[in-house]
């Protein structure tokens, strides 16, 4: 039932007889399936993806989705950093009591969205657009704002990662944890954040520091001697400091309005100076891309989940984002060994030639 919830995924508009015969096609090629066998009634699967529940596609998902790209991969690094992004999407999933309770609505009563949403937050690799992880939540009550689910991915960051950020998902909460798990951070924050001088660097940028909000009466000098944030010991909460230092760039007006660029203070600018840390915040939109990818390409424009109960929404989406790594994956390899840039892979095309293949042969094995 895990390969049959990635099918799910792979054939949107199949029923779930027609996804359950496609993938027996592909184990009897193998030799390995009983040619007599049938596939189950659609109650019958529905029964046996209830008794799989969700968990499972979240520990398998957790197991597997890793970042794809190799040394070799066309624009996967910035000095000794992996580019990775941040970002959130929603889904629409079917109009039960179950699901509204566990997801809510957008909007108010008045003008309340068609149908209970859901939302997920991803961290992607920005040259595979390979979702290395990812949380799930509602769209309404404490708690489900993308902020919310972001601080739940921080601390499964990696040191070697770049987590690239719209100005969204700033906050000083956030920043600390973020900041706590050992990645640099290339995050646009708002306008109107206060991100003082207090060194120009060579490149162009200069050192600053975030102040926490408790501490703004206090300056940047109470900031300056705080350091970079840690958590309290044994307390079990986020962590607690007057400052975190950092490096910032103003890349110019536009419209009147400045928006500032923050570093994490250990991106050092004789590893990414300032012009290339800007050209590389323009690779978050390769997380836009790959969230296109699963929402309208992988499973339809405007289609509605199938499942009627929440654990069975998690475990849907679990199976789309498995399919969605194992397809980003099969085009990183095949762009690294072309040298060429992932991007140039289409990914429709891959999908189409991926889905002739599955029940023919071991193209694209459940």
């Amino acid at each position: 039932m895990v390969y049959f919830a990635m099918g799910m995924a792979l054939f949107a508009d199949d029923d779930y007889e027609e996804v359950a015969a496609r993938l027996a096609g592909t184990l009897g090629s193998w030799g390995c399936w009983d040619a007599r066998w049938g596939p189950p009634t659609s109650g019958g699967i529905t029964r046996a993806r209830e008794r799989l529940g969700s968990e499972p596609l979240r520990d398998i998902f957790a197991r597997v989705a890793v970042p794809v790209a190799g040394q070799l991969t066309r624009g996967a690094f910035v000095g000794p950093w992996r580019l990775m992004s941040i970002d959130g999407f929603e889904w629409d999933a079917p109009d039960t009591a179950g699901n509204a309770a566990a997801f809510g609505y957008a909007g108010s009563s008045a003008d309340r969205s068609a149908f209970p949403k859901v939302r997920v937050v991803t961290v992607s690799e920005c040259a595979s657009h390979a979702v290395a992880d990812a949380e799930i939540g509602g769209i309404a009550g404490k708690g489900a704002g993308e902020q919310s689910l972001a601080r739940r991915l921080y601390a499964r960051l990696e040191e070697d990662w770049l987590l690239i950020a719209d100005r969204n998902f700033y906050s000083w909460a956030g920043w600390c944890a973020a900041a706590g798990s050992g990645a640099a951070l290339l995050w646009r924050v708002r306008s109107d954040l206060t991100l003082p001088v207090l060194d120009l660097l060579p490149d162009g940028s200069y050192r600053s520091v975030l102040v926490s909000p408790d501490d703004h009466r206090e300056g940047p000098g109470a900031a300056r001697r705080g350091g970079p944030c840690r958590g309290r010991p044994g307390s079990g909460q986020g962590p607690v400091c007057p400052g975190d230092r950092v490096r910032g760039a103003r890349p110019g007006r536009r419209r009147q309005r400045r928006a500032d660029r923050a570093g994490h203070y250990h991106s050092d600018p004789r590893q990414a100076p300032a012009a290339v840390l800007a050209q590389a915040y323009h690779e978050r939109w390769e997380h836009e891309t790959g969230n296109d990818q699963l929402k309208t390409h992988l499973r339809g424009p405007g289609r509605v989940l199938r499942s009627r109960s929440p654990d069975m929404v998690r475990q849907e989406i679990y199976g789309y984002l498995l399919a969605h790594h194992a397809i980003s994956a099969l085009i990183c390899q095949a762009a690294t060994e072309a040298d060429i840039d992932p991007d140039r892979v289409r990914f429709t095309r891959t999908v189409r030639i991926i889905r002739r293949a599955t029940g023919t042969g071991p193209a694209f094995p459940p």
